[in-house]
């Protein structure tokens, strides 16, 4: 990282998360589970500051042990992908970037992974903007590791505390988050 300061990034990402993504009422998440509030990276990621300010931290949590690449499953992982490209690139950060679909194209290559070539071997970093039972995260890692590629890790802008940690555990992955939403006051 450069002379910026990750504790002023935390801080300035926190408040986005706060002000534009946290939503309150009633809503069903993607496991299926019904909950009060939704918490909606993409508003943050897909935003110059919130994709500059998530890329940042992401690189800084990950420079000790840089991995071959960073990906994960698409969509919330699409633009802190995106974001930590660019940034890596901007630092001299040698690390490629992969999407994981949910379904292989019926057309052209028919991949299910996009980006440069993974090859076995590999050790990977899964990213995604919000996890709650892991699930999007461990399907990811189903498909990469057919391949012969290897998770250990898997980063998240915010762990809802609803067992995806436990999950990747699970199944061999250890999950870090930003932050979780206790930060939130939830």
């Amino acid at each position: 990282m450069t002379q910026d300061n990750p504790k002023e990034f935390k801080l300035r990402l926190l408040s986005l998360l706060e002000k534009e993504a946290l939503k309150k009422g009633k809503f069903v998440l993607s496991s299926g589970k019904e909950s009060t509030y939704y918490l909606d990276g993409r508003v943050i990621t897909l935003t110059p500051e919130g994709a500059y300010l998530t890329g940042m931290l992401i690189l800084d949590m990950v420079k000790s042990a840089l991995p071959k690449a960073i990906g994960g499953p698409t969509i919330g992982a699409d633009p802190i992908v995106g974001a930590l490209g660019v940034l890596a690139h901007i630092h001299n950060v040698p690390i490629k970037t992969f999407i994981v679909r949910k379904t292989a194209k019926e057309h052209g290559t028919q991949k299910l992974i996009e980006g440069p070539a993974l090859n076995q071997g590999d050790r990977v970093i899964l990213v995604d903007d919000v996890a709650t039972t892991g699930k999007a995260i461990i399907d990811s890692k189903q498909v990469l590791e057919k391949m012969g590629v290897i998770v250990e890790r898997a980063i998240v802008i915010v762990d809802r505390l609803e067992g995806a940690k436990d999950n990747l555990a699970r199944s061999g992955v250890k999950l870090e988050s930003i932050f979780t939403i206790k930060d939130f006051g939830l």
